[in-house]
């Protein structure tokens, strides 16, 4: 699904469950998605076992899940299709189902720290348009 060079595509899946950590793991992916750092993709379509979306998983150079709560129903969505994601659920950043404000600080805050990635070390540089070229192609 790399739309050039040899690669480098990474989709970004993201629960977009009913309680309020939902939304907010859904505005993150949605942050990450507009700065460029990650392909969102439909995990609707990847739960309905569409072939184009299971394909494109199997195919993407990483792919990331990030879950409202410990239920993790985007990470198990690509487990069941033999897809190991880099996972992040947003209980481990201190949020509470049921008692999190969705604000705007805190949608950047933790987009900043999945950037950042899970051992703080810099993440490699975003993509643009599914090429991990930087758009040198």
């Amino acid at each position: 699904m790399a739309d050039c060079c040899s690669g480098g595509t990474k989709l970004i899946y993201s629960c977009s469950g009913a309680a309020d950590i939902g939304k907010l793991a859904d505005l993150v992916t949605r942050k990450l998605r507009d700065d460029g750092f990650a392909r969102m993709t439909c995990l609707a379509g990847l739960g309905a076992d569409l072939s184009g979306f299971v394909q494109s998983a199997k195919a993407a150079d990483a792919n990331i899940t990030i879950d409202g709560c410990s239920t993790a129903c985007a990470k198990k969505s690509l487990e069941r299709i033999g897809v190991n994601p880099e996972a992040y659920t947003l209980s481990d950043f201190g949020c509470v189902k049921g008692s999190t404000a969705v604000t705007d600080a805190l949608v950047n805050d933790i987009a900043e720290r999945i950037k950042a990635g899970a051992n703080g070390k810099a993440r490699a540089e975003t993509i643009s348009g599914g090429c991990g070229c930087g758009g040198n192609c």
